[in-house]
């Protein structure tokens, strides 16, 4: 176990994953600041209308893009390893835990569930359209998380593949999602044809 400073926020990281973050308030500009000169991680770890989780995942600060007079900062993240709250400590500005490694059980996907996975997800990006995204790696161990962080599944979805310990159950589970999408997309794209052949849509 160990002490790790903590950014809550209303986002999910996963692990390989980079997103720019915008710092603006003092405990969190310590934090990253902290981090920054003594080449430390942080705990970023989703909190919404529904309470702190209690699992996030360690954070690196990859690059620092701007700073500004007044303190605030742009820096760009990278989600590394899991972690799981053990407890809350107290003695800082900024919120501070002790934390414990979340790592997966030995329950490697078969060949199929990863030719699956990555199936689908090709299907999703043709069908959106969306070609300039980048081809995940089918020979990674963290498949389902490079898939998962191309996808906008909304913050709870992410959250419950990021506390699944297993990677063939992360890709199960993927692959019914990315079926679901890829279904709404097919629909949504032939209700918008329908319509603009005849300005109407057929109920059957």
């Amino acid at each position: 176990m160990g002490e790790i400073g903590l950014f809550p926020l209303e986002l999910v990281l996963l692990p390989g994953e980079r997103v720019p973050l915008h710092i603006f308030e003092d405990r969190y500009r310590e934090l990253v600041g902290e981090c920054l000169n003594q080449g430390r991680e942080f705990g970023l770890i989703l909190e919404n209308d529904d309470g702190l989780r209690e699992v996030g995942t360690r954070t690196a600060i990859v690059q620092l893009i701007d700073t500004f007079e007044d303190g605030r900062m742009n820096v760009l993240v990278e989600g590394r390893d899991r972690f799981r709250l053990v407890e809350l400590t107290e003695g800082r500005s900024f919120m501070t835990a002790e934390v414990e490694p979340l790592e997966d059980d030995d329950d490697p996907p078969s060949a199929e569930e990863v030719a699956r996975a990555a199936e689908i997800f090709r299907r999703l990006v043709a069908v959106a359209e969306a070609e300039d995204i980048e081809e995940p790696d089918e020979g990674s161990p963290q498949l389902s998380f490079q898939i998962a962080s191309r996808v906008d599944f909304g913050h709870d979805l992410k959250q419950e593949l990021l506390e699944l310990r297993s990677e063939a159950a992360r890709l199960r589970r993927l692959s019914e999602l990315l079926e679901q999408a890829v279904e709404a997309l097919v629909r949504e794209r032939d209700v918008r044809q329908r319509a603009s052949g005849n300005g109407k849509v057929s109920a059957e």
